[in-house]
């Protein structure tokens, strides 16, 4: 990948030509310059591995959305639409549970495992252990909460049921928690591998068990391909990257108890944040309404957060690259915004146009009452990726009391109005609340956002100091070359 010095096609001279006319006041010429200090073209050198992690990973969200997307699919067409709502209810349930320490636990990963050297397997089996500890705790409150009549969840009581969801837990925990392994080993191509295999395997699988157990077959389909892809995938790190990651990482001083305590307590209480409103959002929808109706709400629920993905991928590449070369962070971040923004804009007009069309497939029904849903969700990710960038950049810099801040505030606003607005208008709430509340939210992390892209302190935190990785190894773009 080289070096993004493509995007000086720009246009700015519009702008220029305002600012230079009769009608260039002030408040202008300000927001002009402004601007421009977002679109010039990137004179950082070494955005190579920032762009190829990031890539890789948003390579990884289309794919495995592509593949989820045909999955769900085929899954609407061999299974009856309550069946789908049970299955996606408990695939939500899942997704929050396995997360609760999973996603809290990546960002750490991601951060840490760069700079851990030869303690980077300890750190990995340490957040597996903690992982399964949470995950089995979380099922058991779950599974004494959920599972009342006339909801999504009212097959998971019963003891069977229980243990049978419980494993199912343990296993996503893993599973989600070892592509930050991946991440924060600098080999996110792997992360897109897995996840295509997954996704293949799990179709292969979908409609023949249609005939065989069509009332349980969606579950047995993606529980066996994640519980044989967990050793797989674990395998290879521990025999082969974790080595080839302590050769190139020798002599770096690993971080101190104290300073991962210190991360993980902001970015823990943070990312749990950050799940509420990616996961919890859909259980919520599911305690309260019935199996078929919360299938048309979560084909379009599927959709869109796939796309807000996108962004959330390039602001992880940036924490990664900026734990790195913390000097060249407001570059970095430049050209990540940038990247994604040129990506993002057009992804979103043509999701939002044809959003009757997508959900048309799935059925008529899936059209009707998830269509403008998924407008809603599709449009929300922009203002929610530019949070992430902001986010991406305060993780990189250790800030991450902030991250937790800025994110409860958008989970409050989130889950809020869902609760409210779900009652008073249907599943079509729990759309207008996430487009609002990103909307609120990125308005609100605009002025950090903007000091981080022009290198000064930001709000409220420290200038970054340089790690000393460039001592011990040479130039970072040479080492990320090669990895």
């Amino acid at each position: 990948m080289h070096p993004v010095r493509d995007a000086q096609t720009r246009s700015v001279s519009g702008l220029d030509m305002a600012t230079r006319s009769g009608w260039g006041f002030a408040p202008l010429a300000r927001a002009a310059d402004r601007v421009r200090t977002l679109l010039p073209g990137d004179k950082t050198r070494g955005n190579s591995s920032l762009l190829r992690n990031g890539y890789a990973l948003m390579a990884n969200t289309v794919v495995t959305g592509l593949l989820g997307l045909a999955y769900w699919l085929l899954a609407a067409r061999h299974y009856h639409t309550a069946d789908v709502g049970r299955a996606s209810a408990a695939y939500s349930a899942m997704n929050l549970l396995a997360g609760i320490t999973a996603l809290s636990l990546i960002g750490a990963m991601a951060r840490f495992i760069p700079q851990s050297g030869g303690t980077t397997g300890r750190l990995i089996r340490l957040g597996y252990g903690v992982s399964v500890l949470s995950a089995i705790i979380g099922s058991v409150i779950f599974l004494t909460i959920a599972g009342r009549p006339g909801s999504s969840y009212s097959e998971l009581a019963g003891v069977r049921a229980g243990l049978i969801f419980v494993a199912a837990v343990i296993i996503w925990s893993l599973f989600t928690l070892q592509d930050g392994v991946l991440v924060g080993l600098r080999n996110a191509n792997w992360v897109t591998l897995e996840n295509a295999l997954f996704g293949v395997a799990k179709i292969a699988m979908l409609v023949p068990l249609a005939t065989l157990i069509p009332h349980t077959g969606i579950y047995v389909s993606w529980l066996v391909p994640a519980a044989l892809a967990v050793p797989a995938v674990n395998l290879l790190i521990f025999r082969k990257l974790l080595p080839r990651h302590a050769d190139k990482s020798a002599g770096i001083t690993p971080p101190s108890r104290r300073q991962v305590g210190r991360f993980l307590a902001g970015d823990v209480s943070g990312s749990l944040m950050l799940l509420a409103t990616v996961s919890l959002v859909p259980v919520l929808v599911a305690l309260n309404v019935a199996p078929g109706t919360n299938a048309y709400f979560y084909m379009a629920w599927t959709i869109g957060t796939t796309i807000d993905l996108l962004g959330a991928n390039m602001a992880l590449s940036l924490t990664v690259e900026g734990a790195f070369d913390p000097v060249r962070l407001a570059g970095y971040a430049k050209a990540a915004l940038r990247r994604i923004m040129m990506i993002l804009v057009p992804v979103v007009a043509g999701t939002a146009l044809l959003a009757p069309w997508i959900l048309g497939l799935f059925g008529p029904g899936y059209a009707h009452y998830g269509a403008p849903i998924l407008v809603l969700l599709a449009t929300a990710t922009l203002p929610r990726t530019w949070t992430e960038i902001y986010l991406g950049a305060l993780r990189a810099q250790n800030r991450t009391s902030f991250v937790a801040l800025v994110q409860g505030a958008r989970a409050v606003l989130i889950l809020g109005l869902t609760v409210v607005l779900t009652k008073t208008m249907g599943i079509f709430g729990a759309g207008v609340a996430v487009g609002v509340s990103q909307l609120v939210i990125a308005m609100a992390v605009t002025p950090g956002l903007l000091k981080v892209l022009r290198g000064g302190r930001g709000s409220g935190g420290r200038p970054a100091v340089r790690q000393p990785l460039r001592a011990h190894h040479g130039p970072v773009e040479v080492r990320r070359g090669a990895a």
